[in-house]
Parts: C-alpha cells; sequence; structure tokens
C-alpha cells in the first residue's frame, strides 16, 4: 500500500519501545488541534462515502491535507482508546480496561506522561472540552494530568438516566468546568455546541502564545441529541442531525484558526476513538465497508477516519494508506514540537516522516496489535490480517431502533460492573460469537469475509511469531501468558 503522493513510503520499524533524540525542525513548532468523535463510522465521512448527510468542513479539512485510510485505535471501546492516544501506550500495558463509568476507582496513573503534559512542559496552554474517560475520581481529574483548562464529563454520557437498559442504576451526570461540578444532567443537546464556544474561546485567548485544545466530543455516543439549529436537517434522521453539528463544529474551529490567521502554524488532527456502536441501528453510524464495529478487533471496529491538516507542511489533497496507530500520536507530536519523551517505556513511534511525507520515510510499525481487554486477538502486517481464535460480539437481531438496542425487548441486562463480552451482550443487544483462526488479505478483502489461512501458512507462522513477542511484553489472557512489562493503573481509596 502506498502513500497517493509524488513519493511513496514504506513500513519498515518492528514492534519495540520509544527511543530517539531531540531534533531541530525546518518549523516552528505548531498549535495542535486535536478532535475526537466519540463511536463515528469509518464512513460517516463525505469523502469516504457518507449517505443521507453532508460533512462539508471534513471534507474540506480532508482537501486542505491529508486522509489517513489505515488509521487505527488501539482498542474499539472509549477508556482504551483514549488511554492510548494520551499515553502513547497499548492500554493493556497500563491496567486501563473497558469503558469507566460512576463506579470506576482506577484510573490513569500519576507516573505516566500524558500529551497534555508533554505539551504543557513544552510551554504550550493546554485545554479540554468534551468527555475525558481516563479516571473518574479527582485525583484521576484532567487537571492532574497536564491540562489548564477543562469543561466537559468525566465518563459516557449513557451512563446517565437515558441508559437504555440500566437507567435506575445511573446517577445525575456531572459537568464540570475546571475541578467543580457546576451542572448535573445537563442539556446534552447542547454538548457539541456549547463545547465548540469553549473551545473557540480558548483558541482566542491564546492566539499569540503555543496552544493545545483537545476537543473529544461527546456525539455521536448514544443517547445521541442535536440542538434545535439542526434538527430535521439532514436525510437520516437524528443520526444524521448530530453529524452535521459535528461537521459545523469541525467547520467553526477551523474558521477560527483561518480567520485569526493561525492556519499555517496549527496542525488539525481528526480521529475518531473507535467504530459505530451498530447494536443501535439507526442511532448509530457505518463502518462500511469493514467487518461489525465498535467493541470487536475486526476493522469496523478499530479503523477509523483519520484527517490532519497542517497548511504549508502536511501535503494537501493527499491519500495515505499506510497503517498506523492511536498509540504514535504521542511521540510523534513529542518529536514535532522538540518535546521531553516519556521516561517509561510506551509502544507508539513517531510518525512525523509518514505523516510530512518526508522522503526515505520509515513508518512507524511492522505489525500492529490488537487487543480486546487483556486478550491479543488480531495482529496486521502488511496488508495481513491475523485474527487468532476468540469470541466476538454482533447485533442479536434487527438493528435497534429509537435509541434502543437490537433485541431491547428480551435483553435480561446485567448490572453496570459486569464488564467482558458477557456483560456488553446483556445490556446492548448483541450476541456472542466465535471466530476460528482466520488470516485476511485487507488489500483485496478489507471486509474480513475469506478466511485463507490454509492458503498462507507461511503468514499465519511470520505474524504468529510476532504475536509471541507481543505476549511476553504485554501478556495475553487468551493464551494465559503473563507479560513482563505491564504497569498498574492508578487506584483510588474506597
Amino acid at each position: 500500500m502506498k502513500c497517493l503522493l509524488a513519493c511513496a513510503v514504506l513500513i519498515a520499524i518492528g514492534f519495540a519501545k520509544l527511543s530517539f533524540p531531540s531534533a531541530v525542525h525546518a518549523f516552528a513548532p505548531p498549535n495542535v488541534v486535536l478532535i475526537v468523535a466519540d463511536d463515528m463510522g469509518y464512513a460517516d465521512l463525505g469523502v469516504q462515502g457518507a449517505k443521507g448527510f453532508e460533512t462539508p468542513a471534513l471534507d474540506k479539512l480532508a482537501k486542505e491535507g491529508t486522509r489517513f485510510t489505515d488509521f487505527y485505535v488501539a482498542q474499539a471501546v472509549c477508556t482504551a482508546s483514549r488511554t492510548a492516544l494520551m499515553t502513547g501506550c497499548y492500554p493493556n500495558r497500563l491496567g486501563m480496561h473497558g469503558a469507566y463509568n460512576h463506579t470506576s476507582r482506577d484510573g490513569i496513573a500519576a507516573e505516566e506522561w500524558l500529551l497534555p503534559e508533554m505539551l504543557r512542559d513544552r510551554g504550550y496552554a493546554t485545554a479540554g472540552m468534551g468527555k475525558w474517560h481516563l479516571g473518574t475520581r479527582l485525583k484521576f481529574h484532567p487537571f492532574r494530568h497536564g491540562f489548564d483548562e477543562w469543561f466537559g464529563i468525566p465518563y459516557s454520557n449513557d451512563n446517565t438516566k437515558y441508559h437504555p437498559t440500566l437507567a435506575a442504576e445511573m446517577p445525575p451526570l456531572p459537568l464540570y468546568d475546571g475541578e467543580e461540578i457546576v451542572e448535573l444532567d445537563p442539556d446534552q443537546s447542547l454538548f457539541t455546541k456549547r463545547f465548540t464556544e469553549r473551545a473557540i474561546e480558548f483558541i482566542e485567548r491564546n492566539k499569540t502564545r503555543p496552544f493545545f485544545l483537545y476537543l473529544p466530543h461527546v456525539m455521536p455516543h448514544v443517547p445521541i441529541f442535536a440542538s434545535e439549529q439542526f434538527r430535521g436537517k439532514s436525510q437520516l434522521g437524528l443520526y444524521g442531525d448530530v453529524m452535521e453539528e459535528l461537521d459545523w463544529s469541525v467547520g467553526e474551529i477551523l474558521g477560527t484558526l483561518d480567520r485569526l490567521d493561525l492556519d499555517e502554524n496549527t496542525l488539525v488532527i481528526f480521529i475518531s476513538d473507535n467504530g459505530p456502536f451498530l447494536s443501535y441501528g439507526e442511532h448509530a453510524g457505518s463502518a462500511a465497508p469493514h467487518r461489525e464495529g465498535k467493541l470487536t478487533t475486526f476493522e469496523g471496529g478499530v479503523r477509523v477516519p483519520c484527517l490532519m491538516r497542517w497548511k504549508g507542511t502536511i501535503p494537501a489533497q493527499r491519500v495515505c494508506a499506510e497503517p498506523f496507530m492511536g498509540i504514535d500520536l504521542l511521540p510523534t507530536l513529542t518529536e514535532i514540537v522538540g518535546g521531553k519523551p516519556a521516561q517509561l517505556p510506551i509502544d507508539g513511534r513517531s510518525a512525523k516522516g509518514l505523516i510530512l511525507a518526508e522522503p526515505d520515510v520509515q513508518a512507524p510499525h511492522e505489525a500492529l496489535y490488537f487487543y480486546s481487554g487483556t486478550a491479543l486477538q488480531a495482529i496486521r502486517s502488511g496488508r495481513w490480517k491475523l485474527h487468532f481464535a476468540h469470541p466476538y460480539i454482533t447485533p442479536a437481531g434487527e438493528p435497534g431502533r429509537a435509541g434502543k438496542p437490537s433485541n431491547f425487548g428480551k435483553l435480561a441486562p446485567a448490572s453496570i460492573v459486569q464488564s467482558g463480552v458477557e456483560g456488553i451482550a446483556t445490556r446492548h443487544g448483541y450476541r456472542i460469537e466465535h471466530l476460528e483462526l482466520s488470516l485476511y488479505d485487507l488489500s483485496k478483502d478489507p471486509g474480513e469475509q475469506q478466511n485463507v489461512a490454509s492458503a498462507h501458512p507461511d503468514v499465519v507462522k511470520r505474524l504468529s511469531e510476532y504475536a509471541r513477542a507481543a505476549k511476553q511484553e504485554l501478556g495475553d489472557s487468551l493464551t494465559q501468558s503473563k507479560g513482563t512489562g505491564l504497569r498498574p493503573p492508578g487506584l483510588d481509596s474506597p
């Protein structure tokens, strides 16, 4: 696979820990804007085939920058995915699993070096608006991990009175401004608008100094809400309305940067935290042409939209199909801004050369590893993806309607504290299936439908060897392997 520009790039560096010297760059360290959608599907971009709604701002972002078609998240669930983005580590290395809720006592450990800490140490103003999800207790608050400002919620917006199956177990949803709770059960239809307004105000206040804006939107995670301005505007019901408002938010951010003449000194990154929550049917996005969605290690769960713009530095109108992952953002940005690298081992590697289309570039990894919790379920190397035998979830019946999951009338939900595929299946309308050892050629079969393991035993053997090394370092509950490189999460007292 090649980046579709004048030069091709080659994947060459294997699974190893980060280590690189500080570099002198030909450009000033840019402002950084990282926008993260929640449960947005791969095909929920106009330039990637969205149907029933329009995304002109996101399409403009793609046109003015580079669209990375093979960008992955480390795990297809909220807390784990965001852990990788912030720390450069596979989340299971840090004991960060699943999706935290109001009952969770653990969170990101104080010893970890997060993206906002690195940037603040480099002199950046740092702010976040949206969903945190790296720990509910105060000791795990964004203020304790590098943010100067924070306005948002601590966990997912379904852990509220709107939960489809466990509403009675949910307390009011807190909205924080700094470390103070300023509202309980805020109007979710205003989330996108309010977070965007605060983000713009932060940019305007910090236009003369380097800044990092983290905008992890709550939408389109269920329950979905759109403001009055956008309700009924799309051709795809409420989900389309939500996506058009999310696109509006991106347009407002880009417009602010352009208006303040910051567009040539600001790196804008847009991704989703994982694939769509498919059991919610008309309230979920599309992962087409990929298989399954959120909470699986199939492409529909872990391959997500990724757009980057840095005018004059990142090539415009470029499409790149080289694979890299959320674990690579921290080391990439560390190299770009000349920041202090993490002192503890991390798994990501700098993708600066890949992102900037530098000649003779070596892109990050020979192999990418896909865990579900602590289970190593799949590995990708080049065009090949190998799944080890594992259980997975798929919608139990007809897709859900009106905000309810598939098979809603027959669900017997487990408590919110029950984790794993069993608990998820009972609460969100999935059934559990089992996959045999399967090899897919993603260059011909992006939907992971044709198992070619028997025709390519050499590839199975090679990828299995990569996996063996990963298991030694990171562990694997499928084979009862205990990793030697694991670190505990932070833990709060009861």
